[in-house]
């Protein structure tokens, strides 16, 4: 065969291939705005992709995902949200966090947007009503700040007689650590007690906290609704027994780290959802007639371990009302 001709014949099969790959139809693209780490956010993000894939969407076969983390820092979540929309993406997802997902509203009034947090969507500017979102923001609450009043009516049932607690908030998801404020000061003012707030938004800042509570002189410790604080379970747990505060976390994590107990919403469930909503809005639909997911299911695990360690007998009607005791 001549030179010419062969070249002319690879030239012919390179052609081809490229106007069969310019057939080819692009994947769909998830911008998935996470607020820390993907380390830490591993089973979440697990339990998210099982919910994409039930509605027919595996990553890497038939959708793409393209990820920013903001590595446990908010103020950083307004520009990888700004990334995201420049990049294009088909859908963003902002999960687990309410900083994340206000920075997603924020960055776009077109691209889908599908949230899962535990704060009221409402009354975070999120969405007009549960039943009809309205815009192009939809998703799935816990509805886990409204559970942090619950957290302080936990702990004063261990101590009936104590008037001064604690609350820890990340004063860098403002909208979050304001509402679970209110919430918790409005309880705390119901059965008369004393409720200090203490702010944290850097692990050397909860060890801080943890630290000026010995001088508070508080029966113990609400741990907010907050992304940074569910992911940071075993440190929370650790300072706890550190400094012998009976605290009370969202995740049960906390517990299984040695921590005296959790009651929240199955963080599984709702991560799943939000991949289930997330496929959904893929297959054509619109967030505006997506009504935002409840996820209801609360859980009260309680470590009898660490009560007995903060030599605390906990409540016959207390434990008799978790739904996990770990000894």
């Amino acid at each position: 065969m001549r030179r010419r001709a062969f070249i002319g014949i690879v030239g012919s099969a390179v052609a081809w291939s490229s106007v069969v790959l310019a057939q080819q139809p692009k994947l769909p693209v998830v911008g998935y705005l996470g607020a820390d780490s993907p380390e830490l956010f591993a089973s979440r993000l697990d339990a998210f992709r099982r919910g994409l894939s039930s509605q027919g969407f595996d990553e890497g076969r038939n959708v793409s995902i393209e990820y920013r983390w903001a590595h446990g820092r908010n103020d950083r979540l307004p520009a990888l949200a700004a990334e995201l929309v420049q990049r294009g993406v088909t859908v963003m997802v902002s999960p687990g966090s309410v900083a994340a997902s206000l920075a997603a509203r924020d960055a776009t009034s077109t691209i889908p947007i599908v949230f899962e947090n535990g704060a009221d969507p409402i009354e975070t500017g999120l969405v007009k009503s549960l039943n009809e979102p309205g815009g192009n923001v939809t998703g799935v609450t816990s509805l886990n700040a409204q559970v942090a009043p619950k957290r302080l009516e936990l702990l004063h049932e261990i101590f009936p007689a104590a008037r001064h607690f604690a609350l820890l908030v990340n004063p860098t998801n403002r909208v979050n650590a304001d509402a679970t404020a209110a919430a918790v000061r409005a309880a705390a003012g119901r059965r008369k007690l004393e409720l200090t707030i203490v702010n944290a938004s850097t692990e050397d800042e909860i060890a801080s906290a943890f630290e000026s509570l010995r001088s508070l002189r508080v029966a113990g410790l609400v741990v907010a609704n907050e992304t940074y604080f569910a992911l940071r379970g075993g440190q929370l747990a650790e300072l706890a027994s550190r400094f012998s505060v009976p605290a009370v976390h969202q995740a049960r994590e906390f517990v299984l780290a040695g921590g005296l107990m959790s009651y929240g919403g199955d963080v599984a469930q709702s991560h799943s959802q939000a991949g289930v909503y997330t496929g959904r809005v893929l297959r054509g639909e619109k967030p505006a007639n997506l009504p935002v997911q409840l996820v209801t299911a609360v859980r009260l695990t309680i470590n009898l371990k660490a009560a007995g360690s903060l030599a605390l007998t906990m409540p016959a009607s207390l434990l008799a009302r978790a739904d996990e005791i770990i000894e």
